[in-house]
């Protein structure tokens, strides 16, 4: 078994973490003929399975109406790059109850407060630091 994970470990990729919940850009190289581009498919997480080489998640969008799913390996050299455009939090691993919910109801993930509080406490910081140099201009 050890000569298995060594191999294995050789052939992983560094991903960036993210969790089931969060919105996500995946960027995958796709071949046109001679030609290669990066199209990028968005969307929410529903779903993270399996470990080592064979782990893979599931992202789901709506797209004209339709929910539209995507598996993709997360080891793959397809992939370019994963970006988090906003942190979700969930209470569950799979998020298979969003298959049921139409129109923006489907894409509706609670945003991770902890995130959220970050972005509070930057914001009032910036606030602080803009009054403080108002207050040093007056004098």
């Amino acid at each position: 078994m050890k000569l298995i994970e060594k191999i294995e470990g050789e052939q992983l990729k560094k991903h960036v973490p993210f969790r089931v919940g969060d919105s996500v850009k995946v960027h995958t190289r796709v071949r046109e003929g001679d030609k290669e581009r990066v199209q990028i498919f968005a969307g929410v997480v529903i779903a993270q399975k399996g470990r080592g080489l064979n782990e893979n998640f599931t992202v789901r969008r709506i797209s004209y109406g339709e929910g539209v799913e995507r598996i993709f390996p997360i080891n793959s050299p397809r992939i370019e790059k994963v970006e988090v455009e906003r942190e979700g939090q969930v209470r569950r691993s799979k998020l298979f109850y969003l298959r049921g919910r139409k129109g923006k109801e489907a894409l509706f993930v609670k945003e991770r407060v902890k995130a959220t509080v970050a972005k509070k406490e930057k914001a009032s910081a910036a606030r602080k630091v803009k009054a403080d140099k108002e207050a040093a201009a007056k004098s």
